[in-house]
């Protein structure tokens, strides 16, 4: 059966077994995010492949919010790939863009409602250990993958911030090659980020109107 393949041990680090999920997640993993940081729509077939393994890996874990939040990803998937296709301007190609004001503030309330109340349901209705770190990084994820459908480029500072838990707690867990792979990640996202500003600032250059006076047409 091919989920007792993918949960049987592929090798083992530190005496930890690393299972074919775990494995297969890092590859699909990195691929995802560099693809990302190019901006190529190959990105989301490929991050629904690896959000469904770490589906299995987190639930397997005991990291119920973490494997959870792979629906929401899936579903969230489908609708980046299809809004980076026909999200612009006359049904075009979405380019980079900010987040404004406004958004920031619904962000920031979601994601504070996110954290509570994943953190309530963790703390009462599972056996969660981490049931804070696990909430917290489940809404930043949710939150930076929205700004991610959307080409928002400060979307790559929502995955900083959500590495920089990630990588401890799957640590603790246990889980030594994810907390590796979100490492790699970390780097991904700094290379992304720069990468879109750069696209920003391109962009910004080509929409300034050269001073002077303007050009007369019959």
């Amino acid at each position: 059966m091919i989920i007792d393949w993918l949960t049987g041990t592929a090798f083992e680090v530190a005496g930890t077994g690393t299972t074919w999920a775990e494995l297969l997640g890092f590859a699909t993993g990195v691929l995802n995010v560099w693809l990302v940081a190019r901006q190529k729509i190959a990105n989301w077939p490929i991050g629904i492949a690896n959000v469904l393994l770490l589906m299995l890996l987190f639930w397997t874990a005991g990291l119920y919010a973490d494997a959870g939040l792979q629906v929401v990803y899936v579903a969230l998937g489908c609708y980046g790939w299809w809004h980076w296709l026909f999200g612009g301007e006359r049904r075009s190609r979405l380019t980079v863009s900010r987040t404004g004001r406004r958004e920031w503030l619904a962000l920031a309330a979601a994601g504070a409602l996110l954290t509570g109340g994943l953190w309530v349901l963790l703390d009462r209705a599972t056996d969660s250990t981490v049931p804070l770190p696990d909430a917290l990084t489940t809404a930043l994820s949710l939150l930076a993958t929205y700004g991610q459908t959307r080409k928002r480029v400060e979307s790559w500072w929502l995955w900083i911030a959500a590495d920089l838990i990630y990588i401890p707690l799957y640590a603790y867990k246990g889980l030594h090659l994810t907390a590796a792979l979100y490492l790699v990640f970390l780097a991904l996202c700094v290379v992304g980020l720069r990468a879109w500003r750069a696209d920003l600032r391109r962009a910004d250059r080509s929409s300034v109107v050269p001073p002077g006076p303007a050009r007369v047409t019959a």
